[in-house]
Parts: C-alpha cells; sequence; structure tokens
C-alpha cells in the first residue's frame, strides 16, 4: 500500500495514528537539528517533520531531497504548535519515521506554487509541473464538477448521450476544416467536425428525440483568448418542441450550474432581439453589468454648428461615462489612441466633458455652441460631473463595433466588469444572413440548416438579408457562452436555403445529400443547442483565458510547445499517404 491517506484529510482527530502518505516534496526547511517537508499530492499539503536527535540519518536523508521528489512517508499524526490556519492540515504534522524515495526531480523550470514565477511559454512547456499547482489543478476540478452535473441534469430530461464520429466529410460552409488524409482512399481526406451539426439532426430523423454529448471540436481559425483549435461543447437536440421548450430547458439548466458552482440565483432571463442589442449596445454579446447604453446623436447635431465629419457620417453614437468629466488630456489621448488601432479601426474620438461646476469643455468647441452641446447633455442624459464620448462612421455596424469596444474599455477601466456578477440573457431575432466580404455573398449567420422566421418567408427570395433567423444565443457577461436554433426540417426549404447561399444543385447534393435525402423519410421538427463548455468554465472560474481550464492546451500560434506539434511527417508516411510537400518556401 503505497498511502493510507491522501496530504488533504488528516485532521486534530487522527492525532496518534499511524500514517503512510505519497506524494511531491514542495519545500524543506532546516531548523538547528529539525527538517521540515511540506509533502503535497492533489489533495493538499502536509507538513513533515524529522528530528535529528531521533534519528540522523533519517534526517540527513530527508535535508537531500529536492523540490519536486515524489516520495513515500510513514509516521505518526501529532499536534502541531505552530499551527497553519492557512491549511486545512495545518492543525498536525507528522513525525516521520520511515522515508523512501520512489522517484528524483530535476529542479523545475519554474516554482510549483500558487503564484509561479513561470511565464505563459514555459508553463505551457511544461504543462505536466503546471498542472501540479493548485490554481490550475481546481480550474479542472471545476470542469469535472460541471460535466458531472450537466450530465446529470440531462439524464433527469431523458436526454441520451451518444458519440459522434470524429473523421467525417468536409463541409467548408463555415470555419475552415482541419482535414486528415486517407491512405486507404490515396488523394481522399476526412474533415474533423467544427460541430456534429449534420450528425444531431440525423439522430433526431432516427427518433432518438433527445440527444446530447460532451463533444471534440475542430476549428482551423484565428485564435483569441476564448477560443482553441479544438475545444468542447455541451451539444444537444430535441424533436417535437420549438424555442421556448429549448430556451426554457437550458435556461434552468445555467440556472442549476450556477446555483451549484458559484451559489448564484439566476433570474429568470429577458430575451432582446439582435436589432435591440446592436442599438443599445453595438454587440450580440452584450454585457450588462454596467450601464453607458448607446444613444444616437445623428439627429441631436442635425442643423447645429459646421462640423463637416458629423455632417457627413451615417451614424454618430455616444455613450456617458459617470464621473469622468475629470479626464486629463492625457487620459483623453489614450482613448483616442485605443479606438485608433487597428483592432478597432475608428479615425478618432469626440469628447465633451460637462464638469461639476456646470460649465462644458469638448473638443467640438469651434464648432458647436454652448447650447448645441447643453442639447446633446440632455439627448444623453447627462449630469455635471459625466464624460461624454462620441464616435461617427460611414458604416452603421461598424461604428457601433468601434462604440462598443471603447464601452468596454472604459468598464474595465472604471472596474465595472466585476467577474464575481454575472449577467445572463438571451439574444434572438437574428439575421438569417450575413454578408461576408471575404467571400464576397451572403453567408449563414449561424449555419444553412436554420429555421428562419416564417413571417418572413416572403422576403426570402427577394430581400433575404431582412430575413429573421429562429436562433437563439445565451451570453453571459459580454461571452457568448451558447446558441442554438430550430432547424429545417423539409427539403424544398432546405433546398431554397441553399439555392440562397448560392449552391447549385450538385454542390448541395454533393456536400450535404445524405441529410436531405434524410428529411424525405418523416423527419421531426427539431432544435437544438450548443454550450461552450470552455467558455462556460472560464465564467465561473472567473479566468481571462479558457487556456486555464484546458488540461493540454494551444498557445496562440495554434501550437503544442509541449509536444511541438503540429509538426513535419517522416517521408515514408507522406508517401504512403500519396502527399507531396513543397518545402520550396520555407527553405527560400
Amino acid at each position: 500500500m503505497y498511502r493510507t491517506n491522501t496530504c488533504g484529510e488528516l485532521r486534530l482527530s487522527d492525532n496518534g495514528k499511524t500514517v503512510t502518505l505519497a506524494g511531491w516534496v514542495q519545500r524543506t526547511r532546516k531548523m538547528g537539528g529539525m527538517t521540515f517537508v511540506d509533502l503535497r499530492d492533489r489533495y493538499g499539503i502536509t507538513q513533515l517533520v524529522f528530528n535529528e536527535a531521533v534519528d540522523k540519518e533519517l534526517c540527513d536523508k530527508a535535508n537531500r531531497l529536492g523540490r519536486e521528489f515524489c516520495v513515500q512517508v510513514t509516521g505518526q499524526v501529532n499536534e502541531r504548535s505552530n499551527k497553519n490556519a492557512k491549511l486545512p492540515t495545518g492543525d498536525i504534522e507528522i513525525i516521520v519515521d520511515k522515508l523512501v524515495v520512489l522517484s528524483s526531480s530535476l529542479t523545475p523550470p519554474f516554482t510549483i506554487e500558487d503564484n509561479s514565477d513561470g511565464g505563459d511559454d514555459i508553463r505551457m512547456k511544461y504543462r505536466y509541473l503546471d498542472l501540479r499547482r493548485s490554481p490550475v489543478r481546481k480550474n479542472l476540478e471545476l470542469r469535472h464538477r460541471m460535466t458531472i452535473l450537466i450530465r446529470n441534469f440531462l439524464d433527469t430530461r431523458h436526454f441520451m448521450e451518444v458519440e459522434t464520429p470524429i473523421l467525417i466529410g468536409s463541409t467548408p460552409e463555415g470555419a475552415r476544416d482541419f482535414v486528415v488524409p486517407s491512405r486507404m482512399n490515396p488523394g481522399q481526406f476526412y474533415a474533423l467536425p467544427q460541430s456534429p451539426q449534420t450528425l444531431k439532426q440525423l439522430l433526431m430523423v432516427a427518433g432518438f428525440d433527445r440527444y446530447f454529448q460532451i463533444a471534440k471540436c475542430f476549428r482551423d481559425e484565428d485564435l483569441r483568448a476564448d477560443r482553441q483549435p479544438e475545444f468542447t461543447q455541451i451539444d444537444c437536440e430535441m424533436s417535437f418542441v420549438d424555442q421556448d421548450d429549448v430556451i426554457d430547458l437550458f435556461e434552468d439548466m445555467a440556472r442549476h450550474l450556477f446555483k451549484e458552482i458559484r451559489g448564484v440565483e439566476l433570474p429568470k432571463l429577458q430575451q432582446m432581439t439582435w436589432v435591440e442589442a446592436m442599438k443599445r449596445f453595438g454587440s450580440d454579446k452584450p454585457d450588462l453589468r454596467f450601464g453607458m447604453e448607446f444613444v444616437e446623436l445623428k439627429e441631436t447635431f442635425a442643423g447645429r454648428g459646421s462640423f463637416s465629419v458629423f455632417d457627413e457620417a451615417k451614424y454618430i453614437g455616444g455613450i456617458c461615462v459617470p464621473g469622468c468629466a475629470e479626464y486629463s488630456r492625457k487620459q483623453l489621448n489614450e482613448l483616442t489612441d485605443f479606438v485608433k488601432r487597428p483592432q478597432i479601426g475608428a479615425k478618432g474620438l469626440v469628447y465633451i466633458k460637462y464638469n461639476a461646476d456646470g460649465t462644458v469643455k469638448s473638443s467640438l468647441d469651434k464648432f458647436y455652441t454652448q447650447d448645441d452641446l447643453l442639447a446633446v447633455k440632455q439627448a444623453m442624459n447627462a449630469k455635471d460631473g459625466d464624460l461624454v464620448l462620441v464616435l461617427s462612421g460611414d458604416n452603421v455596424n461598424k461604428t457601433r463595433g468601434q462604440l462598443c469596444s471603447l464601452r468596454l474599455e472604459m468598464g474595465d477601466r472604471l472596474g465595472l466588469r466585476d467577474k464575481n456578477t454575472f449577467k445572463c440573457l438571451w439574444i434572438v431575432d437574428f439575421p438569417l444572413f450575413e454578408w461576408s466580404e471575404e467571400e464576397n455573398r451572403l453567408m449563414a449567420t449561424h449555419h444553412p440548416f436554420t429555421m428562419p422566421n416564417m413571417d418572413d418567408l416572403p422576403l426570402l427570395d427577394d430581400h433575404p438579408e431582412k430575413v429573421r433567423a429562429k436562433a437563439y444565443d445565451f451570453v453571459c457577461n459580454g461571452i457568448e457562452v451558447g446558441g442554438g436554433s430550430l432547424r429545417i426540417h423539409d427539403t424544398q426549404l432546405q433546398e431554397r436555403m441553399f439555392e440562397v447561399l448560392g449552391f447549385t444543385k450538385e454542390r448541395a447534393e454533393a456536400q450535404f445529400g445524405f441529410l436531405m435525402n434524410a428529411f424525405k423519410y418523416g423527419a421531426p421538427p427539431h432544435a437544438g443547442l450548443a454550450f461552450g463548455l470552455d467558455r462556460f468554465v472560464s465564467i465561473m472560474a472567473g479566468l481571462d483565458s479558457i487556456r486555464d481550464c484546458i488540461a493540454f492546451p494551444k498557445n496562440n500560434n495554434g501550437r503544442d510547445v509541449m509536444l511541438d506539434a503540429p509538426g513535419t511527417l517522416d517521408q515514408k508516411q507522406l508517401d504512403e499517404l500519396q502527399i507531396k510537400v513543397d518545402l520550396s518556401q520555407e527553405n527560400a
């Protein structure tokens, strides 16, 4: 038996017991003739005591222990004279009479402590050491607990967990696929699933009624803090339901998770249309933890002053920042530089300071009178001491997006985005299509299987951009945590969708013929939703990046620096796959 107890469970009630522990050396301290060792495992830390006066050889052996040595000890539980209130085991220690070194360790490249001295790169390279740290381990424990709660919740609602294939056919409509060459079918490729979308729809045709899966998904896209090349979805589908059925059930699941994990009681969530969200917050995932809602100022400025930028703009919008009229020139310049960053792309920033003494100071003083600026104050519902920030532009949604970035920046600066406050809502009535500059055509906002709002069907041929989708997103604290839609289950309507998206009949048949044929065999009305498990866990844990709740994540370049992947293949492997690699650019 390697251990009778873990390093986190012994208490004063165990005083006098002989126990065996196993774990890793956190640190050693020599004080006179005594040596103290902190032994750590997944469950906690226990202090070990070696007494030179009792057993010098054993004490010398303890003094030779290095950080992260894996050891086994046997000894007696003893009450500590100097208790450590910060540790659950801080009332006891182990008086060791036997020490076995199970495995020695090199000096680790960073400290295995809560506040490590290792940067992101080095900790990712030695991720197996980073996972020994308590904060990282707790994130994975939280993830485990959430998946258990989710499985149990869905099981009680009659959902069946079904595994769908990882090697499937490529569906280029959407993000880029990761592709896998087939040795047995030279020149042909599998794709890794971006989601199990069509497969779960086929399960509905098969009569499974309620499906779920904790599903691995893969997208070859640019990375951010909330994206990874491979990620995990809580993937669900239901038959014989409408939009309200899906929203009600999964709102209950979210409410259950928040209560069990964070002790937070979520109220009944509001539903906000996409149009309203864009108008009020410039985003389809608005952060409701603070105000600063947009106010459109085009009419307020119309016919006043002589500022050509505003006169020619299609959209003028402002936010009111409470109590910030005292912002200095330096701070205002910083905000101007912020909105001019390439990621945001604004050409400039206008400010109006409504000072506490009732005076007004603005970057527009030479273009507008004080009465004009007071009209803006009224439109913005600003008070003395407030700062109004204004952006304008020719592209309405683009300018709103820029103003959204500025709003979030001000929320961060003022400490209004508290990670322990949770504001959730549903966004509904998305546009069914969106224009892609890259593709120079309409694309499905979510995916091509989303049901149009039946009231908008007459617009599908001549004004598809006006058609609303029966789609819904679950948003929490400005993060899209999940989303779904009612699905098309009628072959003819699905064919019309493909036509609007520019598919030829041949292309639609080649890519989705299996689904279209399945619909001919009594497809039920069905709908679904998928939560991003990584994002959900990161919100619950108060993390800035989903990488911190994934056991072995990729870095911002999509690389696994621990496994050094992706990497090259041996020529023999390439020959078997009949793949030729052009290394001319790399050699150049």
